[in-house]
């Protein structure tokens, strides 16, 4: 089933040309290079590569001793076995900030072996001999979530969402991301603060309007409840420079959006001071503003990506 002890592991991932991404981390099957966050970190050994390689296209499985002694230490190598798996273990450990006590990337089963116990993403690049006929298109990406199927056919390779991708964005500092996405931040809690002070006059605004006042305030004041929490962790994820802040936007983003679009309407709440032609224009710019929020932390996080 797999490679051969003398065959290189990798070879499949050399023409696939996988990123393996887990945590803050991610790994270019291809080049063996390792990043935290965006940035290149120093070059893992032969046999640490080898390693995490095999715990990564198989996560949350059992990589027993044996396996990895028949993948990669041929039987005619004399060699402390032993010694050179802890060794390699160690340094994947220190690479990746990991300890056995507490692990959350690579967990020790006694005397069995090994298991990754994170969540791996893997991304394809399928810009292969077939791609260049196609007027210099360069390079083709699919992202599969939690899948390792490389034989999904190039014609569903093309990413399906409309949304932008770490490729398709130019790199900007982080401090200037930072700087943007704190602003962000401020003006919804500011939104939600100052609607939960004038729910009196919000409350005649819904009435001279038309709408079920009652149930349009019960939305307001729970979405504000539920907004004011995150848009704190955001803002101090940011200030205070989070650890993976992008990666845990990205989940939080399904969840966020129909909170943003409803807060778009926040314009309308003070529509007799600024008029109904001025509430429209800040409405429709306020409806892009969650799509601004994920390229902006794209762009700040995933520059070094783009760097090699």
């Amino acid at each position: 089933m797999g490679p051969s002890s003398g065959e290189p592991l990798v070879t499949g991932a050399k023409r696939e040309g996988r990123i393996l991404r887990f945590g803050i981390f991610e790994l270019d099957s291809e080049s063996g290079e390792l990043r935290k966050e965006g940035r290149a970190q120093p070059r893992l050994r032969d046999q640490a590569l080898r390693i995490l390689l095999m715990l990564l296209e198989r996560p949350r499985d059992l990589v027993t001793r044996e396996e990895l002694r028949e993948r990669l230490w041929s039987s005619d190598t004399f060699v402390d076995f032993d010694h050179g798996l802890n060794t390699a273990i160690n340094q994947l450990r220190n690479a990746l900030g990991d300890s056995a006590a507490n692990p959350r990337f690579i967990q020790t089963l006694p005397r069995r072996g090994y298991r990754f116990i994170a969540p791996v993403e893997i991304a394809v690049d399928v810009s292969t001999t077939a791609t260049s006929r196609m007027n210099g298109r360069q390079g083709l990406e699919e992202t599969l979530v939690g899948s390792s199927d490389p034989e999904k056919p190039v014609s569903q390779s093309i990413r399906s969402s409309i949304l932008s991708d770490p490729q398709d964005l130019p790199p900007v500092s982080s401090r200037i991301v930072r700087v943007l996405f704190s602003l962000i931040q401020v003006m919804y809690l500011t939104f939600y603060i100052v609607s939960l002070a004038q729910l009196s006059n919000v409350e005649a605004i819904l009435t001279e309007s038309g709408n079920p006042a009652v149930f349009a305030l019960v939305v307001l004041i729970v979405t504000a409840a539920v907004g004011i929490p995150i848009r704190l962790y955001l803002l101090a994820a940011m200030v205070f420079k989070y650890r993976g802040v992008a990666i845990k936007f990205q989940k939080l983003f399904p969840f966020l959006l129909p909170l943003d679009e409803l807060w778009a309407l926040a314009p309308f709440l003070i529509v007799r001071q600024i008029g109904i032609g001025l509430a429209i224009s800040v409405t429709a710019a306020l409806l892009y503003l969650p799509f601004s929020q994920r390229s902006l932390l794209l762009m700040g996080f995933s520059a070094g990506k783009r760097s090699n």
